[in-house]
């Protein structure tokens, strides 16, 4: 254990570890809150360990089992979590270097991309360390999360607001220190100003999930790149009268 432990506060950076390590743990507890809230709404108790292993995405698991405790259709609440997930779309086009080759690694490596792993991939300069961000925090976070739901299912409803101890904000404050050195960019940051005010206008009105979908409009702001400024006189060419003389 402390041989893997130096290994990867080499590779990593004390700072980096500890923040890894300190997202990892609440999304355990989160998982644990996931797991009570599950089973104390009726669902049975197989139910969030099978959803935690094979769709590994907390946004979508909770839209899921919210619509399916509330009595929604099985068919409604699968293509509300597949809304949900379609984010992943964009981020596979930011963060598939990482994967490595194989179909294995890449399969595993997909399963693993969720908005943490992603945002500290995305938050190194260096490609090994992205790396090493990468499947770091995406393999912590699969066993925390899933211990957790087991931990919060069989504890059945001791767990079941995480709201009043604040994790609801944990996430993301996590988020938005990761992406912070990435709004030196004008572009990124008034695609990102267009994502914010989309998000917040849309989330009186529309369910859990959908605004953050919405607010990926703002990325077709930085495709459009910003238009060309004045152009420095000293490097303009000079015009044919003046290479004439």
């Amino acid at each position: 254990m402390r041989s893997m432990w130096r290994t990867l506060t080499t590779r990593l950076g004390p700072g980096l570890l500890r923040d890894i390590v300190l997202v990892c743990a609440a999304d355990g507890l989160v998982g644990a809150s996931f797991g009570a809230i599950t089973v104390g709404s009726g669902l049975p108790l197989w139910l969030p360990m099978l959803l935690s292993l094979v769709v590994f995405a907390g946004a979508a698991q909770f839209m899921f089992v919210g619509l399916i405790a509330s009595g929604g259709n099985p068919i409604a609440a699968v293509l509300a979590g597949l809304l949900v997930n379609a984010r992943h779309v964009p981020f596979g086009f930011a963060v598939g270097d990482v994967f490595g080759r194989g179909l294995v690694r890449r399969a595993v490596g997909a399963h693993l991309m969720i908005d943490e792993t992603v945002a500290f991939a995305l938050a190194q300069q260096d490609a090994e360390r992205r790396r090493a961000a990468f499947w770091t925090c995406g393999v912590g976070l699969f066993v925390c999360w899933n211990v957790g739901v087991v931990a919060g299912a069989f504890g059945g409803t001791v767990i079941s607001d995480t709201d009043a101890f604040g994790l609801d904000a944990a996430f993301p404050a996590v988020l938005l220190a990761l992406v912070l050195p990435s709004l030196k960019d004008r572009s990124t940051r008034l695609a990102a100003a267009v994502g914010v005010v989309i998000a917040l206008a849309t989330s009186p009105l529309l369910p859990a999930g959908v605004p953050v979908l919405l607010a990926l409009a703002g990325v077709l702001v930085a495709l459009g790149g910003t238009p060309d400024g004045p152009r420095d006189p000293a490097s303009a060419p000079q015009s044919r009268s003046e290479d004439a003389t």
